[in-house]
């Protein structure tokens, strides 16, 4: 049973292993991660970003029983547990299925998981043009023309550039 879970910023580690000692054995989790790059003073850097701030997803077969997971809240690294977890199951598998499906061989999500249909302007996270802005001229099925200050290119929508809405 999948469980979502409010953890601490800094003890993610310490609940991840405080969870493993309770449970008896490591249970799976998952927190889906986007990789975009940033120009500093002129030079490139890489960071990841998890993609539901301080959420994750974790999969035990204890979870199961209400009063099990009611023992966990007061573990280190836990702010809270979702309520009625149990009934979402189906909503909560689904994502994480359409997460992976989306995923590089890395683990990072690729541009085609946020689908943006009316996109008119945006922002390059990654990529030769990181930290431009552009205008879309045209939205096709699997690519878009867009304009970058006076030069117009397209881009595929499977290629690995991030970027996102403005």
């Amino acid at each position: 049973m999948w469980l979502i879970v409010r953890y601490k910023k800094r003890e993610l580690e310490i609940f991840k292993r405080t969870l493993t000692e309770k449970l008896g054995e490591k249970p799976i989790f998952f927190i889906p991660k986007a990789k975009y790059q940033k120009y500093y003073k002129n030079k490139l850097y890489s960071f990841e970003q998890n993609l539901l701030g301080n959420y994750l997803m974790c999969y035990h077969h204890k979870f199961d029983k209400p009063s099990f997971v009611n023992g966990l809240k007061y573990i280190k690294g836990v702010q809270y547990f979702f309520e009625n977890f149990i009934y979402n199951q189906k909503e909560i598998t689904k994502f994480i299925s359409y997460c992976k499906d989306h995923q590089d061989n890395n683990g990072y999500l690729n541009q085609d998981f946020f689908d943006f249909q009316k996109i008119k302007k945006g922002k390059f996270l990654s990529g030769p043009f990181t930290n431009l802005m552009f205008n879309v001229i045209e939205n096709q099925k699997e690519k878009l023309k867009v304009m970058i200050g006076n030069i117009t290119t397209t881009i595929t929508k499977k290629n690995h550039y991030l970027y996102r809405p403005v």
